[in-house]
């Protein structure tokens, strides 16, 4: 009989989210992915030393990379000279290589909030009472500003964005399995992000979300389309999330959370036979 494959599961455990518990879905996750694995659980800046020892490294809620970005890249660095599979794999086109996409499919005409980095480009957003600025390396809202037009001129271009502030009804987010659908959550009340509830999807909101999965072509992995829905009725992306979103599993019915753990399993075990 072959040993069992080897993962080291890549968590920040203490991490202090707002309105969420990152650990609590770790816990539960690594408890049934044990069940076919061999796992060992580790902090994301200790993954660099330890991942020799595993077939696969499972990069899941690691935190804001923005936070320790030396030593995420010389992760990034290092797995790709040893050859280490990584899940999600590195060639992500979206949060995982920084908000560029945003201004990428924003030129190639995508249903996405406008986006821009350059101040001789401010014309082409559309007309609102604020404008949104973010780093191009942020995540989970830091360094997120809003400021009113006239003051954006006078920004430090160049690792910024610069969005509209879209009066939305609400946020919509789409969770995949490598491509396939596993469920949706919806926020009612904008002024809370994290407050979810379970959310049936249209046959148009799905083909939106697929859109976006399709565009980043990532055969294996865990991804999560946010979205806002605009004044108008339409869905807007807000963030192509591929490189470790949190799943909201604890707003879920406990057996839509038992088919996510059995479809990520089957997942991990296609990805280390490929």
């Amino acid at each position: 009989m072959s040993p069992r494959p080897r993962l080291l599961y890549v968590s920040d455990l203490a991490y202090p989210a707002r309105g969420r518990r990152y650990c609590d879905e770790d816990i539960h996750l690594t408890a049934r992915l044990r069940e076919s694995f061999d796992l060992a659980l580790c902090h994301p800046l200790d993954a660099a030393a330890l991942m020799d020892g595993f077939d696969a490294v499972v990069v899941r809620n690691s935190g804001p990379v923005i936070g320790y970005q030396k030593e995420y890249e010389a992760f990034r660095e290092q797995a790709r000279a040893r050859g280490t599979r990584v899940y999600n794999p590195l060639h992500g086109r979206g949060d995982m290589a920084g908000k560029q996409y945003l201004l990428d499919l924003t030129a190639a005409g995508y249903p996405v909030i406008p986006t821009v980095d350059r101040p001789e480009d401010l014309h082409l957003l559309p007309e609102a009472p604020s404008y949104a600025v973010k780093p191009k390396a942020g995540a989970d809202s830091i360094g997120l500003r809003f400021l009113p037009y006239e003051e954006l001129d006078a920004l430090g271009y160049g690792e910024i964005l610069v969005q509209p502030r879209v009066d939305f009804r609400y946020e919509v987010s789409f969770y995949f399995v490598d491509d396939l659908f596993q469920y949706a959550l919806h926020a009612p009340d904008p002024e809370r992000r994290w407050v979810l509830e379970p959310y049936e999807p249209t046959a148009d909101d799905l083909a939106f979300a697929r859109r976006f999965i399709e565009w980043n072509t990532l055969d294996h992995g865990i991804q999560r389309v946010d979205a806002c829905r605009a004044p108008g009725g339409e869905l807007l992306l807000v963030e192509l999330e591929d490189l470790n979103p949190y799943l909201s599993l604890d707003r879920v019915p406990e057996e839509t959370r038992e088919r996510f753990a059995v479809v990520l399993t089957d997942s991990l075990r296609r990805f280390l036979e490929a």
